[in-house]
């Protein structure tokens, strides 16, 4: 990874709230040239920091999925079998270790209450998985998500 500055934290501020802003705007906001701005851009890009430019759904788009978060408890040793199946599972956005009660908090999203059981039985069925607990999501009330 590469130092960071203050005016590259500003830059990365600037692209969490709006990844479409141009360069020039970036740059204008910045009070930075166009192009220093673009060299600290595609720097960041390179070192890895940033990993990538996404979509984020409003409400009212994710309110058409269903969406879950799942715990796992799992066998002594277990993590690489599981999420190696894990990953075979479209429905399986986000699977993060964790501390505490469950060794994997996992982020589900489906199109219907069925696929998502579905999904639930799939992942219980792994080999090394001893136990799991779901939690569906209503509604979002805050989201910094960059």
């Amino acid at each position: 990874m590469t130092d960071i500055d203050d005016i590259d934290r500003l830059l990365l501020a600037e692209l969490g709230q709006n990844a479409r802003l141009p360069v020039a705007k970036l740059a204008a906001r910045l009070g930075l040239a166009r192009t220093t701005v673009q060299a600290r851009i595609e720097r960041l890009e390179r070192a890895g920091v940033i990993a990538g430019y996404t979509l984020r759904l409003s409400d009212a788009a994710r309110s058409q999925s269903i969406r879950a978060t799942v715990l796992v408890n799992l066998r002594p040793n277990a993590l690489p079998a599981v999420l190696a199946q894990l990953k075979r599972l479209p429905p399986v956005e986000v699977a993060h270790t964790t501390s505490g009660r469950f060794d994997l908090c996992c982020q589900l999203r489906t199109a219907t209450t069925l696929e998502l059981d579905e999904t639930l039985d799939r992942i219980g069925e792994i080999e090394g998985v001893i136990a799991l607990e779901s939690l569906i999501q209503l509604s979002t009330r805050i989201d910094r998500a960059v």
